[in-house]
């Protein structure tokens, strides 16, 4: 197949298992058809393949593995003209999260909790259900988000574009980073940001570092934190870095001290995870879970020496994963698009401007939605 354009057609035609995506500030766009429609698991993560997990950790990710798939590349996409849908909302819906994030403040001024990630669900009507022209545009706009659009006939198809690493690992270097303050970009990345953010900034990060030290070799570096920008949104971004023996600590390990992380769940996570799972009133399914690239595998080819041809094919076979946590995302059903949005909420969170963030971010899911 010559075009991204082909490859929809053609693999939504025979009701296939697909993952279309880009990394951060890749020219190149892949694609990978699963053979079959078997729903496959990760179980180990010693599994090789793309991974597609949901916020709930006691749910098993959805795998799609590499010896069951097949794999294009394009280079070049068609970029189109956004369109703004449709975003109003009913004042039901206002109050509902106004009311919830006055809960959460509540409930952490009592000493519940240091923080909670509380979102919601808007459902927007599609003139156009087709995908590919929603890829296309999340393509054009955030060059420097992961850009996903994801689907297997047994679970549903998502897309977006998040801002956030969960964790890069190669060759045992790990990096990841705390995202978590927003502001809108108005045409300045020179901005000032309040305590609030701030705050919430170093209560992500701290509790990153508390979690992957035992981890790793030596402590974590940290770079930042620094203003980062995700469409026409702001955030404030750390980046944390280090060393990791991977024949004594696993890849799910690591998973496990940091999904959910602070910036999507909260402080503690225990806590959080239960005033969520109590009070937002849905099921998140994959929002705020993870997805990318599960040990996968790089073929270096290098001369070892340059006496005679024969020894010129030497390879070396490196494994990297990366995974990017489930941000600014959408699931198609129908002639619907769900679109889920949320903020971080602490004791001096103002109900109203969280409202004010939801929409914000959903604005920004909403402009690539076509209108034909």
């Amino acid at each position: 197949m010559d075009t991204l354009k082909a490859f929809f057609k053609n693999t939504l035609e025979k009701d296939l298992p697909f993952v279309v995506y880009r990394k951060p500030g890749q020219p190149q766009t892949q694609a990978y058809r699963q053979h079959g429609t078997r729903l496959h698991y990760v179980s180990t993560f010693k599994e090789e393949g793309f991974v597609f997990a949901p916020f709930d950790t006691e749910k098993a990710p959805v795998l799609f593995p590499t010896a069951s798939m097949e794999h294009f590349e394009f280079d070049t996409l068609d970029t189109q003209e956004s369109y703004v849908a449709n975003t109003t909302n009913s004042s039901e819906q206002k109050d509902n999260h106004i009311e919830l994030v006055k809960k959460g403040v509540v409930a952490i001024e009592g000493g519940a909790m240091e923080k909670v990630v509380l979102s919601r669900k808007q459902n927007i009507p599609l003139k156009n259900n087709y995908p590919y022209t929603a890829i296309v545009r999340l393509l054009a706009k955030y060059p420097l988000a992961f850009v996903y659009c994801w689907y297997h006939p047994a679970v549903g198809l998502w897309l977006g574009a998040t801002p956030e690493t969960l964790l890069h690992i190669k060759n045992g270097q790990l990096e990841t980073m705390a995202l978590a303050g927003t502001q809108t970009f108005n045409g300045n990345m020179d901005v000032s940001w309040g305590s609030k953010e701030k705050k919430e900034q170093a209560l992500v990060t701290q509790a990153i570092v508390e979690n992957l030290n035992p981890l790793v070799e030596e402590s974590l570096t940290i770079e930042g934190p620094e203003t980062a920008k995700a469409g026409n949104l702001l955030h404030l971004k750390t980046t944390l870095k280090a060393r990791l023996d991977l024949s004594i600590t696993s890849i799910k390990a690591v998973l496990q001290a940091l999904h959910p992380t602070p910036a999507i769940c909260g402080l503690p996570r225990e806590q959080a995870k239960t005033f969520i799972e109590n009070n937002e009133g849905y099921d998140r399914s994959f929002y705020t879970g993870y997805l990318g690239e599960l040990n996968s595998k790089e073929t270096l080819q290098r001369s070892r020496t340059n006496r005679n041809a024969e020894n010129k094919a030497y390879h070396a076979i490196k494994t990297s994963t990366s995974l990017y946590v489930n941000l600014r995302c959408m699931q198609w059903q129908g002639d619907t698009a769900s679109i889920y949005v949320g903020g971080g909420i602490t004791a001096a969170s103002i109900p109203e401007k969280e409202w004010e963030e939801t929409q914000h971010k959903l604005q920004t899911m909403c402009s690539i939605i076509a209108s034909d």
